[in-house]
């Protein structure tokens, strides 16, 4: 970049360059044909009807979807109950049965019948309890109520007892298991043998 001196004369402004005529490559706007503006007006009706056919496609596609999605909730929830009246209905007689005509023995058998019964039912549909001890503690699928000292450092961190168990059905948690989780704590506690 050259530097200015006082010598150098400021230059001097140009003259504006002669106006072209409309047409020439100078970018001036150029009042479209008749026909050119019915031809774009046309295309811009054609665009106006496929945005607005798109539209309401998509639409009742939401409402279609939500339907389904609600009538396929419906038949799984039909379906899980149907499975399961026939031991509630084995429960209902339970229920009603005369105490001073019946033994112990019959009424558990009974209750026992049922139990294998819904379990059956449930598991047909994807439903399995979280009740294992020994596993290690898996905030995921358990919740810690307390703690207690485990025996041995291989314990560490794992479930002790199932307070409540938990249930899933396929990869869904519905309820986590409540347990017991064991802590290694070392030889703290047990004393050391020399009295201290």
């Amino acid at each position: 970049m050259k530097r200015k001196t006082m010598n150098d004369k400021p230059e001097q402004p140009q003259p504006p360059p002669p106006e072209q005529p409309a047409g020439s490559e100078s970018g001036a706007l150029i009042e479209p044909s008749e026909e050119a503006v019915v031809r774009l007006e046309g295309e811009l009706a054609d665009m106006k009807d496929k945005y607005l056919r798109l539209a309401a496609e998509y639409d009742n596609f939401k409402k279609r979807s939500v339907k389904e999605r609600t009538d396929l909730w419906q038949r799984a929830q039909a379906d899980l109950i149907q499975r399961l009246v026939e031991a509630l209905d084995d429960l209902a007689r339970f229920a009603h049965v005369d105490p001073a005509q019946t033994d112990a023995k019959t009424i558990h058998d009974g209750v026992d019948m049922v139990e294998r019964k819904m379990w059956k039912a449930l598991e047909a549909a994807g439903v399995t309890r979280v009740d294992q001890v020994g596993v290690p503690f898996d905030p995921h699928v358990h919740e810690a109520v307390t703690t207690r000292p485990a025996d041995h450092p291989a314990h560490d961190h794992t479930v002790g007892a199932v307070l409540q168990p938990g249930y899933r059905m396929g990869d869904a948690l519905i309820r986590p298991a409540r347990v017991i989780v064991l802590q290694w704590q070392g030889d703290q506690g047990r004393g050391s043998g020399d009295g201290k």
